[in-house]
């Protein structure tokens, strides 16, 4: 018998050792970790919810949230139309642990604290909180997002939010549908048809008035509905036809006497993404609806939270960014490559530091964009945020897909298999930038309000000139930007302006960026980022202009 067995033999059964692969990234106060977020919550005035924010970071950032993350995307909600008797009780079925992600945000306020508890910076904290859900999952914040936006809109009718605001405030997450008085609900939205999309006015559902209706409202509608998401919300705004006109209406899904309305869940979408939030289609079959708002008013009625919908947009994009970025910045500070670690390496410092820049020029403008939106804000901001919120979801929004995708390359082949959650993450970021308008129709809305609001156009400049000599190209940015956005203002309806109208956007988008990184971040970043984005060597690529000498102190932010 050989005493010596060959080396291969000595060494055993060790094909499956695993070296040189990052440990998992959980265990963190997500918050704590992301300096930009921080900074910015402090700069725009709710420094005051920073325990809060770390608790939210602390529990966003442990293991079993995380998982239930995963769960929730990995098993989708599942609808059953009807009962094994064959009655119609149009039921979505989640996996609980969406039903725990969904309750921890709600008692965590991201819905709607900034309404119960109305102080400067408020909708700032609430932002913050907002993205550092979306950031671990992203489907949740769906029904947390309309639940918040839906408040003005529901305050148009005082009979109607003396009822459903108190229950929209409230933290208890209740999932169960039949009782008509449990103390909370989470509100929707049921606008789109297929004949229309964002035409809401070619709708063709109708809705007729029911006897008293001069006094309450009351109507019954009838016809369908292309997209709704979350349908098990407890009540929806909706868009129906009435003889004065388009109007805006409350329908519950549950009736006053308890029984269920008449809404029919008719399908589930099957999406790229966003998988762990149900999308439907529904009919409303004589379903009983109350009238918000004006007869015939129902686009200006909805108009508040499709807008605050859109700034929900813009930080849901933000918060895929910043997911994006830790994962890749994880990844290449534990791994190594030809003797170094990936981190290290000028070629992937550079793409990483034009992904941090990227994150964190989003964040400063999600939030100073929620600032605008408190309650003490005044004309001037009011004016600001009416043209800058579809600047930024039409600008960041569409920066969300390319930026998830070079994330995902950051970590080669893991970043393309399902068990690592880029893959994940590059599947939801185009639908922010197409719900609630795709690119076209955000772009026109800004030809609109230049064109309507001028005193829009006058806020936008004051925000861009409080920069103004401190990096020369983006002065000769903004001015060009500006000559631009007036001269299409005196025509909006021509072929040039509708022609230019995405190009205005975009570069609307990167000066207000670029101006807002160079007040309130160190200068080392808006350095860097306006030598990327507005300097010669400027591409539509990351890590290609490079980030002259200052990728170090921008990647020590992240």
């Amino acid at each position: 018998m050989d005493a010596h067995p060959p080396p291969h033999a000595q060494r055993g059964h060790r094909t499956h050792e695993v070296t040189n692969q990052p440990p998992p990234r959980e265990g963190l106060d997500e918050y704590a970790v992301n300096r930009p977020l921080l900074e910015a919550v402090e700069g725009f005035d709710a420094g005051w919810a920073h325990e809060q924010l770390h608790e939210v970071g602390r529990l966003v950032g442990r293991p079993d949230f995380r998982r239930d993350a995963e769960f929730a995307h990995t098993h989708p909600p599942v609808l059953q139309t009807h009962d094994r008797w064959g009655r119609r009780v149009d039921e979505v079925a989640y996996h609980p642990a969406y039903h725990r992600v969904l309750g921890e945000a709600i008692a965590a306020g991201t819905h709607t604290s900034a309404w119960a508890q109305p102080r400067p910076g408020a909708n700032v904290a609430r932002a913050a909180a907002f993205m550092l859900f979306a950031q671990v999952e992203p489907g949740h914040s769906c029904p947390v997002s309309m639940t918040h936006a839906a408040i003005p809109t529901l305050r148009l009718a005082p009979q109607l939010a003396a009822r459903w605001e108190p229950r929209a405030l409230s933290r208890d997450y209740d999932p169960r549908l039949g009782d008509p008085d449990k103390p909370s609900a989470i509100l929707g939205m049921s606008m789109t048809e297929k004949q229309g999309g964002s035409d809401v006015r070619a709708n063709t559902t109708w809705a007729v008035p029911v006897e008293g209706a001069r006094t309450d409202g009351h109507h019954r509608l009838t016809g369908h509905k292309w997209f709704t998401s979350a349908p098990m919300s407890d009540a929806f705004l909706t868009l129906a036809q009435t003889e004065a006109g388009l109007g805006c209406f409350l329908v519950p899904t549950v009736l006053p006497d308890g029984t269920r309305n008449a809404i029919r869940v008719q399908r589930l979408k099957d999406k790229l993404g966003n998988h762990s939030n149900a999308s439907s289609e529904i009919e409303y079959d004589d379903a009983d609806g109350w009238l918000v708002g004006e007869p015939g008013r129902g686009v200006r009625a909805i108009i508040e939270m499709v807008a605050r919908t859109r700034l929900d947009c813009v930080l849901g994009t933000t918060a895929g960014m910043r997911e994006s970025v830790a994962e890749a910045l994880w990844h290449a500070r534990h791994r190594q490559a030809f003797g170094a670690l990936l981190v290290d390496q000028p070629a992937m410092t550079g793409v990483l530091a034009d992904l941090a820049l990227e994150a964190e020029a989003a964040t400063v403008t999600g939030l100073r964009l929620a600032r605008a939106h408190d309650e003490d804000a005044d004309a001037q901001d009011v004016a600001f945020r009416r043209l800058a919120t579809p600047v930024a979801k039409y600008w960041v929004c569409k920066r969300g897909p390319q930026h998830a995708y070079e994330a995902m390359e950051c970590l080669g082949g893991n970043g393309y298999t399902e068990a690592f959650p880029l893959a994940r993450r590059y599947r939801e970021q185009p639908l922010l930038s197409i719900w609630e308008g795709s690119g076209n129709v955000i772009a026109l809305d800004v030809l609109r309000v230049l064109a309507r609001e001028p005193e829009a156009i006058e806020a936008y400049a004051a925000e861009l000139a409080s920069a103004r000599g401190a990096h020369p190209p983006l002065d000769a940015h903004v001015e060009a930007t500006l000559r631009l956005a007036r001269e299409v203002a005196a025509d909006p309806g021509s072929s040039y302006a509708q022609s230019r109208a995405r190009a205005l956007t975009a570069g609307m988008g990167v000066a207000l960026q670029a101006t807002l990184l160079t007040r309130h971040t160190p200068s080392v970043v808006a350095e860097a980022f306006v030598a990327v984005r507005l300097g010669p060597d400027r591409s539509e690529h990351y890590g290609e202009s490079g980030t002259p000498g200052h990728a170090p102190a921008i990647l020590a932010r992240h």
